[in-house]
């Protein structure tokens, strides 16, 4: 069987990164991890091709090679993922769909032409398939009633990749998270308890990626890495030891939860094993809205203190920050902006709060009739989907000022300069090159931000205090300084894009005042709950 795995096109959003990958010659951030998994699950007499269309497109040649098309991917992914099943069904191809957005949609992909439908995760119904075709059947929907071990999951063929395409490599510890946040999917997608590979499965699949000649970032795609701490901390025990032996070829980074911040043992791990960067879902300061969305573990102790300490302990903080929750009180764009910059993080993913299918929220908005029914790309360029507590374009105009406003290039540039003066070096610098593809992204870097720019001046200052102050985190500091060549145009696609989409939704709904909780909200007409 020739199997073409497809990876479908992320349109613009926050995570893209277009421009600064252009500085090193990247195309992509991250490779498609689940593709490359499937293909390690699937027979290994089959043959795999994998076109990741964020990095290049199907040719003639694959096409008419491909016997069975298998495609994957998010919601935000909807739209090309659709489209490239049409475009397989119009030539005559079986087509297989799986992934995040078919188990949480399988109607939109199955009304696509997808005539397999692989759900939940491929350990388990991935054999389904197999057996199904063997059988002869030509179409199929594959479920399962159980959360599968990872234990037994194999090394992902990372021999399917063009390395050179991407800036990071991935991996997976662990699947689910033991937490309850209403507007969260991965528990839905893959529960509450947290299920880790075993330490020697990881370090096989980090040797896999050495072998092959891979060197520098690698992204835990854990939802939550820290999920389960005693099984993590017994990770991070023999990754030590691993990374000591091969001289510390890479940099981890990964997504945590802010309880992180109680454990001095596993933020001083993570740090011996080379960890740089962790994503928090700080979500908003209003404990409010953190109780009512259920992320009580973000109101047990303070947050700027907790991000403090996780600088402190040597790692960079990203966070995400949400605006639209149920009950929130006017300026809540503004006090996510002041915690913001109170606590000096350099990347705020902000986005305005979407109902995610099958999640509570869904469910409760569901049942409440407020949700609507144009369909949402969950990105943040997108409106909300569902009709919230206070008028949608007070909710919008905070937001798209708010991101005007966390991404003006000098506040963002002093803001990365404060975290990394507190940061703490790293305990290990491992091998250090300097490509030739880095020195033309600095050289460009120089140009822009040292020369061109009104901001020119603060850049150097800052560069020069970095030097005689923290030096060991200068390599860091500059890559972080790039991520504003993304975002200087990224804020104004933001604006433009909500200004649109909220003149064409107040055009064409007419609001009215209803009662939700003794508390009035606008409603509109002509809603239809999805």
């Amino acid at each position: 069987m020739r199997v073409l795995l497809l990876y479908p096109l992320f349109p613009q959003s926050f995570w893209s990164f277009e421009k600064t990958l252009a500085l090193v010659n990247r195309k992509a951030l991250l490779p498609p991890l689940g593709l490359i998994t499937v293909a390690a699950i699937l027979p290994q007499a089959w043959e795999y091709k994998l076109v990741d269309r964020n990095v290049r497109e199907a040719t003639e040649q694959d096409w008419d090679w491909a016997e069975l098309v298998i495609v994957s991917g998010m919601i935000v992914q909807k739209e090309d993922m659709l489209a490239q099943i049409q475009e397989a069904k119009r030539r005559g191809k079986r087509v297989v769909a799986g992934g995040p957005y078919p188990t949480s949609l399988p109607d939109e992909v199955k009304a696509a032409g997808a005539d397999y439908l692989v759900l939940d995760e491929g350990e388990i119904t991935l054999p389904l398939l197999v057996e199904a075709i063997a059988r002869g059947e030509a179409n199929g929907t594959f479920r399962a009633t159980e959360k599968p071990s990872v234990t037994e999951t194999p090394i992902p063929r990372y021999d399917l990749l063009e390395f050179d395409a991407y800036d990071n490599m991935s991996l997976q510890f662990s699947r689910g998270c033991p937490f309850q946040c209403e507007f969260c999917d991965i528990i839905v997608l893959y529960g509450r308890k947290s299920r880790t590979k075993t330490p020697a499965q990881l370090l096989a699949e980090l040797d896999r990626l050495y072998d092959l000649g891979w060197r520098g970032s690698v992204f835990m795609v854990d939802d939550n890495f820290i999920g389960n701490k005693r099984n993590v901390k017994l990770l991070l025990k023999e990754l030590k030891v691993w990374m000591a032996q091969k001289k510390y070829p890479f940099k981890f980074l990964t997504e945590a939860s802010v309880d992180l911040a109680d454990d001095p043992e596993l933020m001083e791990l993570m740090a011996e094993c080379n960890f740089t960067n962790v994503f928090l879902g700080i979500e908003t300061p209003d404990e409010d809205s953190l109780n009512l969305t259920k992320k009580f573990q973000n109101t047990r102790n303070s947050l700027s203190e907790a991000i403090e300490k996780i600088t402190r302990s040597g790692l960079r903080v990203m966070a995400g920050f949400i605006i639209g929750f149920d009950g929130e009180k006017p300026g809540a764009g503004d006090r996510i902006v002041r915690f913001v910059e109170q606590t000096d993080i350099p990347v705020a993913m902000f986005s305005m709060l979407q109902a995610l299918p099958n999640t509570a929220l869904w469910h409760r908005l569901e049942k409440e009739g407020r949700l609507l029914a144009e369909k949402s790309g969950m990105n943040q360029t997108t409106l909300m989907n569902f009709v919230p507590t206070r008028p949608i374009e007070d909710i919008a105009r905070e937001y798209i000022e708010g991101f005007w406003q966390l991404y003006d290039p000098e506040r963002y540039l002093d803001r990365t300069f404060r975290h990394f003066m507190k940061l703490r070096a790293p305990k290990h610098s491992g091998e250090f090159r300097l490509r030739l593809r880095e020195i033309r992204a600095l050289l460009i870097l120089i140009w822009r931000q040292g020369m061109l720019r009104k901001t020119r001046w603060k850049f150097w200052i800052n560069l020069f205090k970095i030097l005689r102050y923290n030096p060991r985190v200068t390599d860091h500091y500059i890559k972080v300084c790039a991520f504003i060549e993304h975002f200087y145009d990224y804020r104004q696609i933001v604006r433009d894009q909500i200004n649109a989409q909220l003149a064409t939704h107040l055009a064409t709904h007419s609001p009215i005042v209803t009662k939700l909780g003794g508390a009035d909200r606008p409603d509109w007409q002509e809603k239809t709950a999805v």
